[in-house]
């Protein structure tokens, strides 16, 4: 099976029966190019393509009932629905394969924290992808001589964020465009490397040590300790715990990659933990994706007018 059409069975045998044959009605072409399946209470199954939503096949007059949603995520964590419920502060879990499954609903806060969520409403399961290549040409463009220096991948959510940062990960690590580099990968949501009993599932390369599991902050700290990382690689950095860690590291000498929600550079900067990281030249460029599927592309992008918070 090819891996486009493996990793898309990977998300359809979340789904309850019914919905499940629905996604396998889909052409083999939308399979391959299948962003995500969406389920909200009440209305039709969807599978997001490139363009747009589309009904799954068979499934236009079959509305998703609740148990639909409760049910897919006790398939995908093996777990009860109370206990996953619990775990899903952030809004999503990450299961098996590293794919992603956000959700919505009634979330139960306490002090202004949101600590569970209650009824659920829609699902969205990301399909996770390997694209051998996204990150093309990415390499010899860094600083410092090839190395990855203090680089940001920007994105919208679903831009591809992910997808560029693991394969410039493996063609570091693998030496291509380059000489190999030791890459030291925090991996909390378990989305780059996908390890499963202490295996990856996605290829970051034969020089790659990754920590999942873990908070960001913690994880980037362990790793600049104990396994001498000439590269250290984060997914979504975003509050201003991840930000010290960056800080931390780069103080040692290490070099920086890292991914973040915004649409250019100037969206980047107009957040304060990011514009006191490029004020303290921890972050000096951005590749910025632009585009979606086979009309993606980057654009590399100094970093400027960083300022105190």
């Amino acid at each position: 099976m090819e891996p486009a059409a493996e990793r898309f069975s990977q998300v359809a045998a979340l789904l309850p029966w019914e919905l499940r044959q629905g996604a396998e009605r889909l052409t083999e072409g939308d399979k391959a190019r299948a962003e995500e399946l969406r389920l909200r209470a009440g209305r039709s199954p969807t599978a997001v393509l490139p363009e747009g939503e589309i009904r799954l096949p068979g499934c236009e007059d079959r509305a998703v009932v609740c148990e639909d949603l409760h049910m897919v995520l006790e398939v995908a964590t093996q777990a009860s629905t109370h206990a996953v419920l619990d775990r899903v502060r952030d809004g999503f879990v990450t299961v098996r394969g590293g794919h992603r499954v956000g959700l919505c609903g009634s979330a139960v806060c306490e002090n202004g924290v949101i600590r569970t969520m209650g009824t659920l409403s829609s699902l969205s399961i990301r399909v996770a992808r390997e694209v051998p290549g996204a990150a093309a040409g990415v390499r010899p463009l860094l600083r410092d001589g090839g190395r990855a220096g203090g680089t940001v991948i920007l994105s919208p959510p679903g831009g591809g964020k992910t997808t560029l940062l693991r394969d410039l990960i493996r063609r570091l690590s693998d030496g291509i465009e380059g000489p190999p580099l030791r890459v030291g990968v925090a991996d909390e949501r378990g989305e780059l490397a996908a390890m499963y009993d202490g295996l990856p599932m996605n290829d970051l390369g034969a020089h790659t040590d990754v920590l999942d599991g873990c908070p960001k902050a913690a994880a980037l700290v362990m790793l600049l300790r104990a396994m001498n990382p000439q590269v250290l690689a984060a997914d979504e950095v975003a509050g201003p715990e991840d930000a010290a860690a960056l800080e931390e590291a780069a103080g040692c000498g290490v070099a920086l990659l890292c991914t973040a929600h915004a649409a250019s550079a100037e969206d980047l900067l107009r957040r304060p933990v990011f514009r006191r990281l490029v004020h303290r030249g921890v972050l000096s460029q951005a590749v910025v994706l632009t585009g979606r599927g086979r009309e993606r592309s980057w654009t590399l992008v100094p970093l400027e007018g960083g300022g105190p918070c």
